[in-house]
């Protein structure tokens, strides 16, 4: 992400991967299900599982055992702030109060308020209306203002400060050419449908899961488990790609999920048994032909 954490929701207003939460959403279980959730509270006790030892995928893994569905994060792997999230803040302060805050202060302070966020962060509009003032804190005499909040808000659920990565159409076309599935399982609000379908991805996606819709975030595992539900098959033929090692590969490999990095910035040293691409046009090496179940 220009400008802002690769990965990042960029604030507020932006995904920076929206519009108000009705509440968490919990979908009714079935018993298996139910076992598991169980299992998942228990974990959230005691802290979180251990990742499960890497299982051999991608190039040379047995038909039978080759991923049927990809799943994909949004932000930081589809999608980026453009031309970063500093650039929308000021955008807007500039058109809400007639002055334009410091581009790179901004992206200096969302960096930072977005590494200190913390698990407590839930994607929801009051929680980006804190990161928001936080960032803009000394910086803009709209930082506190609801107005301005709402109105970049609002431009974040729209296209407009978005760019979509140039592989991922390409990619997202070759792999349902092999007969694969495709989902998306992000860390977002409910402005992410609507994003998603005014850049003309939404139609790639039989399943979308929004965080902020069900109530759990990456790298809960129970977000993987709803979704592997909607998808109706075992977490093992589901490929996750993302660009967060702790959300998107731990996260779905504690699920079950077979799972792939996507160091977009080329950085991969020091992630030890973590499968990594650089590009999305490196993906279709990790799918094989997909079969019947």
């Amino acid at each position: 992400m220009a400008g802002a954490t690769p990965g990042a929701n960029p604030g507020a207003p932006p995904h920076g991967d929206r519009t108000g939460l009705c509440g968490p959403h919990r979908p009714q279980q079935s018993d298996r299900g139910a076992r598991r959730a169980r299992s998942h509270q228990a974990t959230d006790q005691a802290g979180p599982p251990p990742v499960p030892a890497l299982p051999t995928t991608g190039p040379g893994l047995p038909v039978s055992a080759q991923p049927l569905v990809v799943s994909f994060d949004v932000g930081g792997t589809l999608i980026e702030p453009w031309p970063s999230v500093g650039h929308a803040y000021a955008a807007v302060a500039r058109r809400w109060c007639g002055v334009a805050p410091d581009v790179a202060a901004i992206n200096r302070r969302f960096q930072a308020a977005w590494a200190a966020r913390g698990a407590a962060f839930d994607y929801s509009r009051a929680a980006w209306a804190g990161l928001v003032a936080a960032v803009l804190r000394g910086l803009s005499p709209a930082a506190e203002d609801p107005g301005f909040f709402a109105a970049l808000y609002d431009h974040f659920a729209g296209a407009e400060p978005w760019r979509m990565f140039p592989d991922v159409v390409p990619a997202l076309t070759a792999l349902r050419r092999q007969g694969l599935r495709l989902a998306v399982v992000s860390n977002w609000d409910t402005r992410l449908r609507p994003l998603l379908a005014a850049l003309g991805l939404a139609e790639f996606f039989e399943v979308i899961v929004v965080s902020g819709e069900v109530g759990w975030h990456k790298p809960d595992p129970r977000l993987f488990d709803h979704a592997a539900g909607q998808l109706g098959l075992p977490p093992d033929r589901i490929l996750h790609v993302g660009d967060s090692v702790e959300e998107d590969v731990h996260g779905a490999r504690r699920a079950g999920w077979q799972a792939v990095w996507l160091a977009r910035n080329g950085l991969s040293a020091g992630v030890a048994g973590v499968p990594v691409i650089h590009s999305l046009a490196g993906l279709e090496a990790w799918t094989g032909a997909a079969g019947p179940a």
